[in-house]
């Protein structure tokens, strides 16, 4: 399945790309609305690209009434994103959706660099979801983390259906004149190329750790990138960053899954899921 990464696109502007994929994760919905950083809160660097827009939003109750129904016209599976600064601001956003058909499953941003990182843990926010809901759960985390894994593991065991992989880490540039950030928070969220590495590493160690389904993403632009994620243990690719400059990106991309599939004389893309996993190569030679 091939999604967009969350904020990356609106679809309600670009109704065509969003149709393009296989389903829509919105930006990051919060209890109230935000109006998120000051300015400037996007800027580019040589690796990719830094924001620092704050969970900028209008809040669970204008999302519901307004950008929801619109949304659903669009005839796509939509994943809400939604965010907070204590369990009961997620569990109180799964409640408010459990009861619309339109949204196929809710991603927890329990890992966004741009706000103060909520009080409990992930284990605990996933465990106040999963009380409150009974769509799809997946926890989006971070890999600015000691170890991944154990996050993950702590997720699964909370009642997680699937795990994001990754949100942005954090990262910082200066102006070469002042000298001073550019953004103006500070820091931002590294996305981009530079992010890919990183992002195939959590993949490939959470798919080890928990067997989830997985939706990868970091760094995206090309089929191979995609088909790379895959190997690494992700059932799912969502694409983020190069949307911005590619629109079509989707449409590119599964094109190119298929075709380096057809290359390797495969049935589907799919075929290598696990692939970079020595035990599951035994396994399939045995």
């Amino acid at each position: 399945m091939l999604l967009n990464a969350s904020g990356c696109l609106d679809a309600l502007v670009a109704p065509d790309v969003a149709r393009s994929l296989d389903a829509f994760v919105t930006k990051t919905v919060t209890p109230l609305p935000r109006d998120g950083n000051a300015p400037v809160r996007i800027a580019e660097t040589d690796v990719g690209m830094l924001n620092s827009i704050g969970l900028a939003n209008p809040g669970i109750d204008r999302f519901l009434t307004r950008s929801l129904p619109q949304l659903e016209k669009l005839r796509v599976s939509i994943w809400v994103s939604v965010g907070g600064f204590e369990t009961t601001d997620y569990a109180e956003l799964c409640s408010r959706l459990d009861d619309h058909a339109a949204v196929s499953a809710i991603e927890l941003n329990v890992s966004c660099p741009n706000v103060e990182a909520p009080a409990e843990s992930a284990s605990q926010i996933v465990a106040g979801a999963r009380l409150a809901t009974r769509k799809p759960l997946w926890a989006k985390l971070s890999p600015a983390v000691p170890d991944i894994a154990d996050v993950a593991r702590a997720a699964q065991a909370a009642g997680a259906d699937g795990l994001s992989l990754v949100n942005t880490i954090r990262g910082l540039k200066l102006d070469a004149q002042t000298l001073r950030p550019v953004l103006a928070p500070g820091h931002g969220g590294l996305s981009g190329p530079a992010l890919k590495p990183i992002a195939l590493a959590a993949v490939a160690t959470c798919y080890r750790a928990t067997r989830m389904p997985i939706v990868g993403m970091g760094g995206i632009r090309t089929g191979l990138d995609a088909l790379e994620f895959v190997a690494a243990g992700a059932q799912h690719i969502a694409v983020g960053t190069t949307l911005f400059a590619d629109p079509d990106a989707p449409a590119r991309i599964r094109a190119e899954l298929h075709a380096l599939a057809s290359a390797r004389g495969w049935t589907s893309y799919e075929d290598a899921y696990g692939a970079a996993h020595e035990e599951l190569l035994s396994l399939r030679t045995t």
